[in-house]
């Protein structure tokens, strides 16, 4: 079955919006408005339009992590037994909460995956108990992140 977006044709209103709503979920319709010298009305009007047509898919709280105890981010290449099994993979991997992030690959690995754990006996826990555990999974490389040099929302249209 083939899947047909829904294509909108961007403005540079609707870029901004999405600019600034990258970098700042918080901010009001009102304030992005001000911003854009636009009403709040129109703001709402464009953000459901914008959520609608699936280029904004959530807004969420960015955590930080290490203040909440949790010290160990580390990446996961996964090698699976069979490519076909990968969206049974995919399906057990969603139900486990320290896989934060996971992508089909092309190359070495089959999928890669970021992990959060509060410390290396949780990571091994995770690792041994949960995650090499899932059928189809032949095997995972661990690479254990020693600081998060950037991490940033692609920004679509220059906001000032």
């Amino acid at each position: 079955m083939i899947s047909k977006k829904k294509q909108i044709e961007l403005d540079d209103v609707d870029s901004k919006i999405l600019s600034i709503l990258a970098t700042d979920a918080k901010m009001s319709y009102a304030e992005i408005g001000k911003k854009l010298f636009v009403s709040a009305g129109t703001i709402h009007v464009r953000i459901k339009k914008l959520t609608e047509a699936n280029l904004i898919k959530g807004i969420r709280a960015d955590l930080n992590y290490d203040a909440l105890g949790f010290d160990i981010v580390a990446f996961l290449g996964i090698y699976l037994e069979k490519s076909h099994m990968y969206d049974s993979v995919k399906a057990e991997m969603k139900k486990i909460p320290e896989v934060v992030d996971a992508h089909y690959t092309t190359g070495n690995y089959s999928i890669f995956a970021k992990i959060i754990c509060r410390d290396t006996d949780h990571l091994r826990e995770v690792l041994s108990k949960k995650l090499q555990a899932i059928k189809g999974i032949q095997r995972t490389e661990t690479f254990i992140s020693l600081e998060e040099a950037i991490s940033r929302p692609l920004i679509l249209a220059n906001v000032d």
